[in-house]
């Protein structure tokens, strides 16, 4: 069985076993929680989050690396955001990622300095710059991730276009829940 996944689990596909454990009640709030009183769908779903989590982690550092070999993995979620909004202030991309100031000033400095980004001054405000990807870094950013797409269209064949879709707009869903906190 693949990865996150046990023989005989109680939830097909989840890798969570339904033995013992008895759910939750229909409380929202439910405070400290002991592994037996969690809905047995929420732990299958963090063991998959969990799965997810490793292996993207792992696919961005080799992808960010074919951009550049002395790129941190953490450099591609600001190339996607990058080459999807365009320009943007550097404050809008810590928020977006979710680091500080200085640690996206470190990680926008190594960019530049590579030439995959630039920064020009906002004309809305002059105090402000704006980031956005160089002709480089288009390039280099756009023949990596034609790659992951044509992998996902091969890793996800068997799968119905509807299926597909319905598992962006899910995801979509929870990345906007856990935007607003």
């Amino acid at each position: 069985m693949g990865e996150g996944h046990r023989a005989g689990s109680g939830v097909p596909g989840s890798g969570v076993d339904q033995d013992g454990g008895g759910g939750g009640g229909d409380s929202v709030d439910r405070g400290p929680v002991d592994r037996g009183s969690v809905d047995q769908e929420f732990l299958a779903l963090e063991r998959e989050l969990t799965v997810l989590l490793r292996r993207a982690r792992a696919s961005s550092g080799e992808m960010v690396r074919e951009v550049h070999p002395d790129l941190e993995s953490s450099a591609y979620g600001l190339l996607v955001r990058l080459e999807e909004r365009g320009r943007q202030r550097a404050t809008e991309l810590a928020a977006y990622i979710g680091v500080g100031k200085a640690t996206m000033s470190r990680q926008l400095r190594a960019l530049e300095e590579l030439g995959l980004v630039a920064r020009e001054p906002d004309p809305a405000d002059g105090r402000a710059w704006l980031v956005h990807l160089t002709d480089v870094g288009r390039e280099r950013f756009g023949t990596v991730r034609d790659a992951r797409r044509a992998r996902y269209v091969r890793e996800l064949a068997s799968w119905d276009r509807g299926e597909v879709a319905e598992l962006a707009r899910l995801l979509h869903r929870l990345n906007r829940g856990v935007e607003r906190g």
